[in-house]
């Protein structure tokens, strides 16, 4: 399975993937990495099933044919993190507001710069607030570090910078350091992770049966009560919204 890093390093899957083992038998190898990157490695035929967090990709994906279907799974939100202090006075509901302040004021914010479902919606957030691929529009402070969402926290919690992140990892982040949540609750912060079985008639030697088999209890009763009952502190890191 070709996946993102939020959902191995929240440990969602060191929960999860057991859970499956008991019902179906099966073993799951999984490989970590930013969505973009995920659904390269897909397309490459070296994965059998997806799940990732890019709405828009992951529908191109099967649109073109290197996908069967595309099922929800679950939920959570992005946030902005960033020092207590909050230098760039970002606090609020709105990211766009938000990241608007931090260009004017050159704030120092640490960008994952590696195509994944997160990388791809702070983009998306960065142009709503009127900033495109440069860097400079984003302000001096802006820094890209290709890196997964855990190095991407460490860097900020070490250097005092604003890092946007989705909040199943912060929660099960250690090293916070001065970092504190700044913008939450913006309706636009939504952020759906799907699963997807990588079509057979692309790459035959696909696993379509075990992929498959992942996908539907995943999205099955027992699968999102299991993503339900994953909790960090007593909080839930996800929340299960499969069709039923």
């Amino acid at each position: 399975m070709a996946s993102t890093t939020s959902t191995e390093q929240s440990g969602l899957f060191g929960y999860l993937l057991p859970e499956f083992k008991k019902a179906s038998g099966l073993d799951i190898k999984v490989v970590a990495l930013g969505t973009g990157q995920a659904l390269d490695m897909a397309r490459r035929g070296d994965a059998d099933v997806l799940f990732v967090h890019d709405q828009v990709a992951e529908e191109k994906f099967v649109a073109d044919g290197w996908g069967v279907k595309r099922y929800p799974v679950m939920y959570n939100d992005f946030i902005l993190i960033g020092p207590k202090n909050d230098p760039a006075s970002t606090k609020g509901k709105d990211i766009v507001q938000a990241l608007q302040k931090l260009a004017a004021t050159n704030g120092n914010f640490i960008s994952r710069g590696d195509k994944s479902g997160t990388h791809a919606a702070e983009l998306r957030y960065w142009k709503l607030a009127g900033a495109e691929a440069a860097n400079t529009s984003k302000g001096s402070g802006y820094k890209e570090c290709g890196c997964g969402m855990g190095p991407a926290l460490n860097m900020a919690a070490s250097t005092g910078a604003y890092v946007f992140t989705d909040r199943g990892t912060w929660l099960s982040f250690r090293n916070r350091a001065d970092l504190a949540i700044l913008v939450e609750g913006d309706k636009a912060l939504f952020n759906q992770y799907g699963v997807m079985v990588v079509n057979p008639a692309r790459h035959p030697h696909v696993k379509q049966a075990a992929a498959q088999a992942f996908a539907d209890w995943v999205t099955s009763p027992a699968g999102q009560a299991s993503i339900a009952s994953y909790k960090v502190g007593g909080e839930p890191l996800f929340f299960p919204n499969a069709p039923r």
